[in-house]
């Protein structure tokens, strides 16, 4: 248990910034600036041990940045002896065995190497400590990549020949342009699968660009998903039933006790695959789990999907050069789809910069919010006794607590979001002797409603 004789230790095993220094090494300053601005906070370089030697203030909570530790070794021996009593990670599998009784923090919202035995591993599920993660905060990042990725194969002009060609003198636009001809995805149906704060994202990248957009998810977010302008479907073959595009974004799910895996392993099967549009496009951003590789293998020889891209995390041994993690089972289709298939390492989420950062800052808070408050906020799995709960996002990312809606209506956007209603209220009344300066006044006020609601972050559904 913490040592009340000593100052509360938090370790950061990630990355807390991707910006570099004039060394050329990532710098975590914008991070420890926000650190060391908060009464009783201190950011240290290094492990515990290389702490500066003195008198040590036990109402203080000091922070040690250590992102270069990252194999089972070397994080055991860093945490020996119950070092640390709290958590921030990103990516770095954490062991059983590495306890951190006040709580952890993953950035980003998947808790799977978070393994720690203090919080009940990955799934937060018993334990005496708080899992907590950050959702939403990188949600728009990996959303935007999964975008990237839609929009270098659809549509499939071809920057690059057409640059060369015309900086070349070689392209004539009235013989050569009909060589060229392209699709746009404009009407083409977009098959989301999950409706969580990327796979909601998603969508509404989608439908900016006027696809049919179906998402498949649990029968308590149609009235949401509809209300939003998309499509509702009840299975995942539905929402992938001519589709040319797939995106997925469940997560893993719970463990499957006779299976041994987690509950949406190879969710992405056979059935799944063949309802889309032959020459397809498949995209996991999520688990590499998530898709059946055996099946994507079979579905990229037929031709039934034509490009698939893959984010997810690798691992090579430093000894023996051998490959594990998601990513192992897709590794042996490029020897014959290589054309076909892009491998990513898992970094659509976490290589954007101010996400990381943001990401950083609101982990420190709900590190010291559970250390001073016993608030524990986004908490995933079980709740240990003692800790109150509160859910956080970003403005516009997912769900609307109650207490931020009321709040928005405390503020001079409340103000004016009340007059927009009570014009429009007033414009709706004369509806019926519409005269063209009264429905341009009311076109007015509903595109200003639709750009104060985005403004304010008043999209999407309501916490129930």
């Amino acid at each position: 248990m913490t040592d009340i004789t000593r100052p509360t230790r938090v370790l950061i095993t990630d990355l807390i910034g991707l910006a570099f220094d004039a060394d050329g090494q990532p710098d975590p300053s914008e991070v420890r600036a926000y650190i060391e601005g908060i009464e009783g906070c201190v950011f240290h370089f290094g492990p515990a041990t290389s702490a500066p030697k003195g008198a040590a203030d036990p109402s203080q909570v000091e922070f040690y940045y250590c992102p270069n530790v990252s194999t089972r070794e070397e994080l055991l021996s860093l945490c020996a002896e119950n070092a640390y009593d709290a958590l921030i990670a990103a990516a770095t599998f954490i062991p059983a065995e590495c306890r951190f009784d006040l709580g952890g923090v993953r950035i980003g919202a998947g808790t799977g190497n978070m393994g720690s035995e203090s919080w009940g591993g990955g799934n937060g599920l018993g334990g005496t400590a708080p899992l907590m993660n950050t959702p939403g905060i990188n949600s728009r990042a990996t959303a935007q990549m999964v975008w990237k990725a839609v929009m270098s194969v659809m549509p499939d002009l071809p920057f690059d020949t057409l640059h060369t060609r015309v900086s070349e003198g070689s392209f004539d636009t009235g013989r050569h342009l009909r060589d060229f001809p392209t699709s746009k995805v404009e009407g083409q149906k977009l098959a989301v699968i999950g409706y969580g704060n990327i796979g909601r994202e998603v969508a509404k990248l989608g439908k900016a660009f006027n696809m049919d957009v179906s998402i498949f998810a649990r029968p308590r977010h149609k009235e949401w998903i509809e209300a939003e302008g998309f499509t509702y479907a009840a299975t995942i073959e539905e929402a992938a039933a001519s589709a040319s595009v797939i995106s997925v974004h469940l997560g893993l799910g719970p463990m499957d006790a006779e299976r041994g895996v987690p509950a949406n392993t190879g969710l992405i099967n056979a059935d799944v695959l063949s309802a889309m549009l032959p020459g397809s496009v498949l995209i996991n951003f999520d688990r590499g789990e998530l898709v059946d590789a055996k099946v994507l293998e079979a579905a990229l020889a037929s031709g039934q999907i034509g490009r698939a891209i893959i984010d997810a995390d690798v691992f090579v041994s430093e000894e023996t050069g051998a490959v594990t993690g998601p990513m192992a089972p897709y590794l042996p289709l490029l020897e014959k789809h290589e054309d076909k298939l892009c491998l990513l390492p898992h970094a659509a989420a976490d290589t954007d910069h101010p996400t990381r950062v943001a990401g950083a800052k609101q982990a420190v808070d709900q590190i010291l919010s559970v250390i001073r408050e016993r608030v524990a906020v986004n908490a995933v799995g079980d709740l240990p006794d003692g800790l109150a709960a509160r859910s956080m996002t970003p403005a516009g990312v997912g769900t609307i607590s109650l207490e931020r809606f009321i709040s928005i209506f405390e503020t001079s956007g409340g103000d004016e979001l009340k007059s927009l209603v009570s014009d429009l209220h007033t414009n709706l009344e004369q509806f019926g002797t519409l005269d063209l300066e009264t429905a341009r006044g009311l076109m007015l006020d509903l595109n200003r409603l639709r750009s104060l609601m985005n403004q304010l972050g008043l999209e999407g559904p309501i916490q129930n």
